[in-house]
């Protein structure tokens, strides 16, 4: 595998294609260290990146209120 062609690809890619190639690497990592018998750790809940995304969103209602 060339790492400087992909680089290259990547970075011409738009941030949210750049994010799903980011994701897709994480599925087949995990893909294939449960082949392997890894075990993987588990990032927290808190930590992703879409907890808190309507936080300041006024039409929707605040679920802990």
């Amino acid at each position: 595998m060339n790492q400087e062609r992909f680089w290259q690809d990547m970075t011409t890619l738009p941030p949210d294609a750049q994010q799903q190639v980011l994701d897709l690497i994480a599925f087949l990592k995990n893909q294939f260290a449960e082949r392997n018998g890894e075990i993987q750790v588990q990032s927290k809940l808190r930590d992703e990146p879409f907890v808190g995304i309507w936080r300041d969103n006024e039409a929707v209602a605040d679920s802990s209120a």
